[in-house]
């Protein structure tokens, strides 16, 4: 086996450097981080004959972990609470999203606050709530009406942000033209040949469009977010609107790469158009209503991602609920609702499993529960080592 460093890498080769090197840098934080930001390593090491892998297929996130359930406005302007990043979207084994989110709660204790015993429980009963979810085999969506207690509270203060304020901390007029802030914490400076192009294919997308017929985008540059993402092409864009002068907007727009778990596992997946129309397509299976403007755009023969940066969309901060172990249970919870609510409304699309395999699944919790827990404890302890070499390898230079 290669050491941790030259498999992260190579995974990483042709990135672009400025921004490799903050991923390498927020990976060096904390275990939860170095998970986030290494997600190919969880299925490079995941072994073929796996029991997880004998779970139904369905369409899965691919990469869930905590910090991957937050919230957006969606087209019809009402703010969800959902999984929100579909990057490595493909259709796989339904147990594959829980293992991945089991993990992350155990790399998390600390920052929690919970013993092993507490975080033991916490496992349980997000297993409980996605099973019983599964089971009972009706589909909702957690918008503000639907939400209760911690959720609840949480979209009312994202819904309640305004766009004003988010514009003005992200951009400023020079010359009466509005510019993009550059401060090297949210975004970094673009080349300007790069922006130039960047900015003439999404106005000639826009451009094709009815509905957004006047938009205008006026300046880009790259954007800072997430960690396993981080150094693909992804830029913030400010917009224009003729119809609304003196009005801006935000959009983000990144990259679509391959996912990286069918490098590692030959899981049986429909012909996308392109790696961008996967990402979208899945998204919008799963999610009830999904965000403003999510499309596939063509960038110089890439494929692009885009949708609208807004004030509403954030994630929770789980030290404000350190050591309060009935919130956590509130909020794994509903977790686990919300994915098994995912796993039934995606159902049945090109091989993903129908509703009745999916409840008799859930039905059948019993006799896969211990060991999705103990696969999910076993790895969370091996991160735990691969961070502690990582860490080293990283305060060695190597990954200067």
């Amino acid at each position: 086996m290669q050491q941790i460093s030259d498999r992260i890498i190579h995974f990483n080769e042709g990135r672009i450097p400025a921004l490799l090197s903050m991923k390498y840098a927020a990976m060096r934080r904390n275990p939860l981080r170095f998970f986030r930001g290494s997600c190919h390593l969880f299925y490079e090491d995941l072994p073929a004959g796996n029991e997880l892998l004998k779970s139904p297929r369905s369409w899965i996130c691919g990469d869930l972990h905590l910090e991957n359930f937050g919230s957006y406005k969606a087209d019809n302007h009402i703010p969800y609470f959902d999984i929100n990043d579909f990057d490595e979207a493909v259709l796989a084994p339904c147990l594959l999203d829980p293992a991945r989110l089991l993990c992350s709660i155990f790399l998390t204790s600390d920052v929690l606050d919970v013993n092993a015993k507490e975080a033991k429980k916490l496992a349980g009963i997000f297993i409980k709530s996605y099973a019983d979810t599964l089971t009972a085999g009706y589909i909702r969506s957690l918008e503000k009406q639907a939400a209760t207690g911690t959720i609840r509270l949480f979209l009312d203060t994202v819904r309640n942000r305004k766009l004003k304020p988010f514009l003005a901390k992200r951009m400023y007029i020079k010359e009466d033209k509005p510019r993009l802030l550059i401060d090297d914490l949210k975004t970094i400076k673009t080349p300007k040949e790069e922006r130039d192009l960047v900015k003439a294919a999404v106005n000639s997308w826009a451009a094709k469009r009815p509905a957004l017929k006047g938009y205008n985008v006026v300046d880009a540059a790259y954007r800072i977010a997430g960690t396993g993402s981080l150094g693909i092409e992804r830029y913030v864009l400010l917009v224009t609107y003729d119809k609304a002068p003196g009005e801006y907007h935000l959009l983000d727009l990144k990259r679509a790469n391959p996912s990286c778990i069918l490098k590692y596992h030959h899981f049986p997946q429909p012909v996308w158009t392109d790696e961008a129309h996967r990402i979208t397509e899945v998204q919008k299976r799963v999610q009830a209503a999904y965000p403003a403007l999510l499309h596939a755009v063509n960038v110089a023969g890439e494929q692009f991602v885009l949708k609208q940066l807004q004030p509403s969309s954030d994630k929770l901060n789980f030290e404000l609920f350190a050591g309060n172990i009935p919130q956590l249970e509130e909020i794994l919870t509903t977790m686990g609702q919300i994915l098994g609510w995912d796993c039934l409304r995606s159902g049945g699309r090109q091989g993903s499993a129908i509703a009745d395999e999916l409840i008799d699944f859930g039905g059948s919790v019993d006799n896969w529960k211990d060991r999705l827990y103990e696969y999910a404890a076993s790895y969370a302890e091996q991160v735990q080592d691969d961070f502690k070499e990582y860490a080293a390898a990283y305060d060695d230079g190597v990954f200067k």
